[in-house]
């Protein structure tokens, strides 16, 4: 997989994308990551890529020739299967996603700032609007290395026991169950005996409906989304 990143500030990017499951990953040749310098494809002598936005109002607005620029001279080298701009007005991430961008071979994706970009861009490039949540951050540059940290993560190889990410939190519209290690006695709490049992069909069983419970009580909506979508 290639993933190419479009921002105003790439050095934000340098620290995620160096360390742990990300930089293993890059190492392991399965996948890789290009972040390119907005500012590098202005027409300009100073190297803006903003401006005040039409009709008045507060803050500025990313200009769309720096953005088109970028995008087409990527576009002439590859063909991406989606473009992705982060906004916090836009579909917000989960698993489901995720799981779907993770299968894709070339993912582009742009880092908003100021107000937001101009709505042409929006319109003629962008294939998919991801939010992180119900909130404002100042830039896109944060959600989109959560955005690539959950995709890369399920790409098969990457993680060392492939397994793991197939029991996580949200994969089967589900939290995960409690997890406990050594030792099995600390300081009087005690990890469920079931899991000290060696039984393997009970244990997955306690599991299942440990998540349940834990879904029922933490997140009852993801219940309700699954429970509309196969009625």
């Amino acid at each position: 997989m290639r993933i190419d990143i479009i921002s105003v500030l790439p050095a934000l990017l340098d620290s995620p994308f160096a360390h742990s499951i990300l930089q293993r990953a890059q190492k392991k040749g399965l996948v890789e990551i290009y972040v390119h310098q907005l500012r590098d494809y202005a027409q300009n002598k100073h190297r803006s890529v903003d401006d005040y936005p039409y009709g008045g109002g507060s803050g500025m607005v990313m200009c769309i020739e720096p953005i088109a620029n970028c995008i087409e001279k990527l576009q002439a080298e590859r063909c991406y299967d989606e473009i992705i701009f982060m906004t916090p007005d836009g579909h917000t991430l989960n698993q489901r996603m995720a799981n779907k961008f993770a299968v894709k071979e070339n993912l582009l994706i742009l880092c908003g700032h100021y107000k937001g970009i101009d709505q042409r861009i929006r319109d003629i490039f962008i294939t998919q609007e991801i939010s992180i949540g119900d909130f404002v951050l100042s830039g896109g540059e944060l959600p989109a290395a959560v955005l690539v940290d959950a995709v890369v993560r399920l790409i098969p190889g990457v993680l060392s026991d492939e397994t793991s990410a197939l029991s996580d939190s949200f994969q089967n519209d589900l939290l995960d169950a409690p997890v406990y290690t050594r030792p099995a006695n600390w300081r009087g709490y005690e990890v469920p005996s079931i899991l000290l049992s060696g039984n393997t069909p009970e244990v997955e069983k306690w599991r299942f409906e440990k998540a349940i419970e834990r879904t029922q009580r933490l997140r009852p909506d993801l219940l309700d989304d699954n429970n509309r979508e196969t009625a």
